[in-house]
């Protein structure tokens, strides 16, 4: 993948612009694991509670005082004028401060709430809306002629503390404060114990009480459940972002340094070649005697040293070279029809004089009438010639490689040399494929290399659409595979017919 160009100087590698992000995110992260492990009685998530419960005495405003409407237009049909006028006058203005509070907790900051004294000044709206409901108890009615009157009353009280535990449920104690007063006063002035259906419905009431407080109980306890599974969600987004936010930040200093060091050995080629090259040229001048003879067979040997060393010095420059064009989406193929097996087979002869000299035998092992693969022939080369290094490097003298080419299961083609030398250690193939990696054992038995040999077959191999693989077992040798694709390989085209070839058939 091709690296995008930087914006910023190479001498900027990590961007500070974005340092106060991370720590923005990682705070928000500490908040919300100290909220998850918050439970009731937390102002944080006691602000949230009466937050909910506001805003559903605000969006249900007008459910209790429509039932004290319809209450209203019961009694004066039955007979009630002035008495449950003045009720659902007053019971409607001690809902109203209940409302009008509710509003006013539901549009403040939470930030600036203050749970302790907003709780106690809902506790006390809930009593003052139940004293009307106590009103309602004691009224009468000896025009209206109905007999269980009190039975109605409880009925309506019932309705009454149902509402509430709905409706309030994100505030404890709200059903019981509301109705304890109420209930008390219709077990004392308005039932008649001797009746037994108003005996029954105290009872009711009684029994109401603590279920509907259970209830709303229940209903609080689900509401606290709702914020922390809230809270575990916006925990997991906030560690998810630090997380993305991290891995982009790593990603791109990564990006940056590879791009750096790909401009700096792109701008040093020249300066390090230069010298080399003159190196190179004297020291061999020096070496063959061109300008006459050397007194002294040491410096003759030097001029040999240097030359050799400056050599391998120019190799690993080149390696580094390629394998930073490789990375940085640099190299460009110069594709075209090829015969694999004859590259391969190429390869073999050009190495074959460093393998007799190791006495190892080079086992070619070709499917013939190969189709053409569609590839850079220089590339294909240097992934031969360096997994054939590779394999006479680490084989002992008189071991054997098998070179194969031929196809793959799926219509592809390969090349796989295997050597019986020390082999690798399979939690060491990662390290060998990296640049500058080599195994432990193969760094002990065989001549030091670059470690760069690998990944750049690797690079080559994926820009041409395949593969490496690295198949080994420690003192059994190592086999390297290197496949393309079925898309690379041409078709053979039939022969065009000749006109010798018409009159023949005619």
């Amino acid at each position: 993948m091709a690296l995008q160009r930087s914006q910023i100087a190479d001498k900027n590698i990590v961007d500070r612009t974005k340092a106060h992000r991370n720590s923005d995110v990682a705070r928000a992260v500490r908040r919300t694991r100290d909220r998850l492990a918050q439970q009731e009685g937390n102002p944080e998530f006691d602000r949230e509670l009466l937050k909910i419960h506001a805003r559903t005495l605000t969006t249900s405003a007008a459910a209790l005082p429509l039932l004290i409407i319809l209450i209203s237009a019961a009694g004066m049909f039955g007979g009630m004028r002035a008495d449950i006028l003045t009720w659902a006058l007053v019971t409607i203005v001690c809902y109203a401060g209940l409302i009008y509070l509710a509003q006013k907790t539901d549009k403040a900051d939470i930030a600036e709430i203050e749970p302790d004294g907003l709780r106690r000044k809902f506790l006390a709206a809930h009593f003052v809306s139940g004293v009307g409901w106590a009103y309602f108890v004691v009224l009468g009615c000896a025009e209206c002629g109905v007999e269980p009157l009190p039975v109605i009353k409880a009925v309506v009280l019932l309705f009454a503390i149902a509402a509430t535990a709905l409706l309030a449920s994100g505030l404890r104690g709200a059903v019981l404060i509301t109705f304890a007063v109420p209930v008390a006063v219709y077990i004392v002035a308005a039932a008649r114990f001797s009746v037994p259906v108003e005996a029954l419905m105290v009872a009711l009431l009684v029994a109401s009480m603590p279920f509907f407080t259970y209830v709303a109980g229940h209903l609080h306890t689900s509401a606290l459940m709702l914020l922390s599974f809230r809270s575990e969600k916006d925990a997991l987004i906030a560690e998810l972002e630090t997380a993305k936010s991290m891995s982009d930040e790593a990603r791109r200093r990564a990006e940056e340094a590879n791009l750096a060091k790909s401009r700096f050995l792109a701008s040093m080629s020249h300066e390090l070649r230069t010298p080399l090259n003159a190196i190179l040229g004297f020291s061999e001048v020096m070496a063959n005697e061109v300008l006459g003879k050397l007194e002294n067979d040491a410096y003759r040997d030097y001029a040999h040293d240097i030359h050799g060393s400056g050599q391998h010095l120019l190799n690993l420059i080149n390696e580094i070279l390629d394998l930073s064009r490789i990375e940085a989406g640099r190299y460009q193929l110069n594709e075209e029809p090829l015969i694999l097996v004859d590259v391969v087979d190429d390869c073999c002869h050009m190495l074959e004089i460093k393998a007799r000299k190791k006495d190892i035998r080079l086992i070619p092992q070709f499917e013939p009438s190969m189709p053409r693969l569609f590839a850079d022939e220089r590339a294909v080369r240097q992934v031969v010639l360096n997994l054939l290094s590779n394999a006479i490097k680490f084989t002992s003298t008189g071991g054997e490689i098998k070179v194969r080419a031929g196809w793959t299961r799926g219509g592809g083609q390969y090349v796989a040399i295997k050597d019986n030398g020390p082999g690798i250690a399979p939690e060491e193939i990662s390290v060998v494929l990296s640049a500058f990696g080599q195994g432990s054992i193969a760094i002990k038995s065989a001549e030091q290399g670059t470690g760069l040999g690998l990944p750049i077959v690797q690079g080559l191999a994926a820009m041409h659409g395949g593969e490496l693989q690295l198949r080994s077992k420690l003192r059994e040798g190592t086999e390297a595979i290197v496949t393309f694709p079925a898309s690379r390989v041409m078709e053979a085209l039939p022969a065009v017919p000749t006109a010798d070839d018409a009159r023949k058939s005619a």
